[in-house]
């Protein structure tokens, strides 16, 4: 029997090197064909969609981008209103809050004031440094021209000083005077002596903290009134006891609105 010859086996053809080309280029065309359509997406964005995300955003981060809000009508919160702090209080509650903090001090002080016969001898005023309790009268407070405390005026801060000693809040003790000659050099000397004794007799005798409280002479620099007459000579001869609020700024600067608002009832 003869054997069949076996065919020899063909060589593989041989790379050409100039072929590489077509699959760097198919590699662009896809890449291009994936941009235009990203484009294309982009190019048909919802308007009515995108405006809602936009408001939606404005409004968490409390700014003022439109005078809607979300898929819902209403008004954009202010961005001093709108910012929350851990507990969810806006700045606006918080001056809510800081306003019943302050006149429950200002009632005891008042309740106390009254029971000892002294309540007409004392002004209270709540704004945004915190509360203020004026001693207004030097006849009352002091002796005429002179930086000792009367025996009233002792009484006076034994009523109030116990009620702000139990707080964390600091205080400003702040003398006054009108602008007339008196015995001492000027009216800066008599203004500070007054606050300083004051001062010495809260926290010597009244137990309050000496790192909570200071003192300041104004002279006449702040007169409550045009200090034109007797009458508004006497007014101006005061010591403001200062409860200072530890309020951020921006919660401070609120108080006047949050007490309009707790006068209304709201």
């Amino acid at each position: 029997m003869s054997r069949r010859r076996r065919r020899p086996l063909k060589k593989p053809e041989a790379f050409h090197v100039d072929e590489r080309w077509a699959v760097s280029y198919m590699d662009m065309i896809t890449v291009l064909f994936c941009l235009f359509v990203v484009l294309f997406a982009m190019s048909a964005v919802d308007q009515n969609k995108f405006e809602k995300l936009r408001n939606s955003l404005a409004t968490g981060f409390g700014t003022t981008v439109t005078d809607k809000i979300d898929t819902a009508s209403g008004t954009v919160v202010p961005p001093d209103k709108a910012k929350r702090d851990t507990e969810g209080f806006t700045n606006l509650d918080l001056a809510l809050k800081e306003v019943d903090r302050l006149t429950a001090l200002m009632n005891q002080m008042n309740a106390k004031l009254t029971a000892e016969g002294l309540a007409q001898d004392v002004q209270f005023q709540i704004d945004q440094r915190g509360l203020t309790v004026k001693l207004v009268g030097s006849q009352t407070f002091f002796e005429p021209d002179q930086s000792s405390l009367t025996l009233r005026a002792d009484q006076v801060l034994d009523a109030v000083t116990p009620v702000i000693v139990p707080t964390p809040l600091e205080v400003s003790v702040e003398g006054h005077a009108a602008n007339l000659i008196t015995a001492y050099p000027s009216v800066w000397e008599l203004s500070s002596e007054r606050a300083t004794k004051v001062l010495r007799y809260m926290v010597e005798r009244d137990g309050l903290p000496g790192t909570r409280i200071g003192a300041t002479g104004f002279g006449a620099a702040r007169p409550a009134n045009p200090d034109q007459t007797e009458a508004e000579h006497e007014q101006n001869r005061r010591v403001d006891v200062v409860v200072l609020s530890d309020q951020p700024e921006t919660v401070r600067a609120l108080i006047p609105e949050a007490l309009k608002a707790r006068v209304a009832g709201k």
